[in-house]
């Protein structure tokens, strides 16, 4: 027996060799494609037993586990799995006496990064209500929208944005929507305190009879995403997308043991999902930040021994961009999770902080696909492989850019791209890959589908993203089609900044969109304008404007003046070539200018400004 299991075990190995000859990354797609199956019966199983076994019920069962394991650290205090379980019991309880929220109920959550983020969503989940997570940097119009189109009856804020919640009050308390602060005193007629009805209130179980309708289809979450027609819209996200986002961590291979650092925001899908709610599943302890810190990454990293790290493609340069030490490989962190790294700066982060494996992914918070970098690859969002895509079928086609519609056949199907052309990715819609749309918005969910793609009748999910196959099957992101960009690790839709502009009382017509700043992900806000018969332009009402309704990201830094803007045959405004033109003054003889957030106002654009933001004298 022992000869025939060494005969066995040789050939095994052998096996192993040759196939990885053939395949350098056979082995990292042996595994990925291994902890994928094993996942998917997870998953499986989890829609077919009842009751239904939520994520919620996985951070029940870990509170139970080990009730003293650190769930959160947080500002120098610790939180364990069975004190964040009892919190949240206090704030199910006091939120079910206090709003009479049940089963069902929508809640707005307006709170910063902080550990009553994560047992005030808990204690919510408890009752059976959906949260819907609210971008803490929105203000007036853009708030009032993104509350009311989830259909939420009471909203949950943080002490410090108390102001942006005032701005709205009078609305809000029109509509008989009940405004609770997480404080223990407030002044403000017609907020509520909760801090001091949390504090009363039972930490004793909560019954599961509360949340007995729920199931995996259920809406649990709804995440903001920008829509093309300037105001944010929210994604549905049931309780099947949440478990299947979690699982991001456990086929990058983050295991019970790994110590989890969250700087992204909680109300991103990044943060809140892959991060926190990944983090439950694993059954990890995480480090919670307000915000990411250049300066004080590392130290938080050797100070609680952090194994995983999150990023942007802005924290992974910002890191870069910090003064070199000679600890800068002394850390633990072995994995990074996240999206819209540059291949330089992909590069020049492993040459500094050492062996870390970055684990680059692409994917959307409505979307029905999406891709990890399982091999390490630099430059690559991931790998094509034959279970992944069965599973959840998807194709690159050809794309008009100048059209901005996919490129049809004379039968009037979509043609696929080529190996090594860029394409956009759709994803097809099945029971196993859905698309479920946005809530209250059912013109931008059906404009996300696109029908007739590779035969007559099929339906897909369209991503607008522009991304390129290679002939070894890696994954590579190209560009974003549309009105959206993308800036300090957040969408901006063109048209909600162009909202703002055209306020100015001196601008008649404008067209945003993004362009590239040598050494900076993303795209930066430019705008090009009219104005109005008989003015000129006025920088500080312009300045006032974009100040007053639009968060930091959003606001234009470039502003070009044209007498006219050029219109396509269907009298959209066209914007190829004024991204190609960019910004450089020697360039462009129209009047152009620049956002000084110093002097508070726009200013002509010199080359002086030019030569001081590519050499990052300026701060963008």
């Amino acid at each position: 027996m022992y000869i025939w299991f060494t005969v066995l075990a040789g050939l095994a190995i052998l096996s192993f060799s040759f196939l990885r000859t053939l395949s350098p990354y056979f082995g990292e797609e042996f595994m990925y494609i291994l902890r994928s199956i094993k996942l998917g019966i997870r998953l499986t199983k989890y829609k077919k037993i009842k009751p239904f076994y939520s994520v919620l019920d996985c951070f029940l069962d870990a509170a139970k586990r080990h009730p003293n394991k650190i769930f959160v650290h947080f500002e120098g205090r610790e939180y364990t799995y069975g004190e964040v379980d009892k919190q949240s019991n206090r704030v199910g309880r006091a939120l079910q006496a206090a709003a009479g929220l049940k089963e069902g109920d929508t809640v707005a959550l307006f709170l910063a990064n902080e550990p009553s983020f994560i047992w005030t969503w808990l204690g919510l989940a408890k009752l059976g209500c959906s949260a819907a997570l609210l971008n803490f940097n929105i203000r007036s119009k853009g708030l009032l929208h993104c509350f009311s189109c989830c259909g939420a009856k009471v909203i949950i804020a943080s002490p410090e944005l108390q102001s942006a919640v005032e701005e709205v009050l009078p609305t809000l308390r029109e509509q008989g929507i009940s405004v609770y602060l997480l404080s223990e005193s407030c002044s403000v007629q017609g907020i509520n305190t909760l801090s001091d009805k949390i504090s009363q209130a039972s930490d004793e179980p909560m019954s599961r009879d509360l949340r007995a309708n729920v199931n995996i289809k259920s809406t649990a979450l709804y995440i903001y995403t920008s829509g093309t027609t300037g105001l944010p819209k929210a994604a549905v996200v049931t309780h099947e997308r949440v478990w299947a986002a979690s699982f991001i961590q456990a086929v990058s291979g983050i295991t019970s043991d790994d110590i989890f650092y969250i700087n992204l925001p909680l109300y991103h899908s990044a943060g809140f999902l892959i991060g926190m709610v990944g983090a439950i599943e694993r059954g990890v302890t995480i480090v919670l930040k307000r915000k990411f810190s250049a300066s004080q990454f590392w130290d938080d990293c050797r100070k609680y021994n952090v194994t995983v790290m999150q990023y942007i493609g802005e924290t992974m340069r910002y890191l870069c961009n910090t003064p070199k030490k000679d600890n800068e490989k002394n850390h633990t962190v072995r994995i990074a999770i996240g999206n819209g790294v540059r291949t330089d700066i992909w590069s020049e982060f492993l040459n500094r902080f050492g062996d870390i494996k970055v684990r680059e992914l692409y994917a959307a918070t409505e979307g029905n696909i999406g891709f990890i970098n399982y091999t390490s690859k630099i430059g690559a969002v991931g790998r094509v492989n034959f279970v992944h895509k069965f599973f959840f079928p998807y194709t690159l086609i050809k794309f008009d850019i100048e059209k901005e519609e996919p490129i049809r056949n004379s039968e009037g199907l979509c043609i696929e791209a080529a190996i090594g052309e860029t394409g956009l990715l759709v994803g097809r819609v099945t029971p196993r890959s859905p698309f479920v749309g946005y809530a209250g918005n059912q013109t931008q969910t059906e404009k996300k589908r696109l029908r007739n793609v590779l035969k007559k009748g099929d339906l897909y999910f369209n991503t607008g993203d522009l991304l390129r196959f290679d002939d070894m099957n890696f994954v590579y992101f190209q560009d974003r089609v549309g009105d959206t960009f993308r800036w300090k690790g957040e969408n901006v839709a063109t048209s909600e900044v162009a909202d703002s502009l055209t306020m100015a009382h001196c601008i008649l017509q404008a067209n945003v969109y993004g362009v590239k700043v040598e050494g900076h992900e993303g795209r930066i806000g430019m705008a090009t304008v009219t104005l109005r018969e008989g003015e000129d332009f006025d920088c500080s009402d312009t300045y006032k404007q974009v100040v007053n309704y639009l968060p930091a990201y959003a606001r234009p830094r470039f502003i070009r003046i044209q007498p006219r803007l050029e219109l396509t045959g269907t009298f959209k405004m066209k914007k190829v070539k004024l991204v190609e033109e960019g910004f450089h003054p020697a360039h462009i003889q129209d009047p152009l200018y620049f956002l000084d957030s110093e002097k508070k106002t726009y200013v002509p654009m010199t080359e002086d400004i030019y030569r001081a933001i590519t050499c990052r004298e300026i701060k963008l």
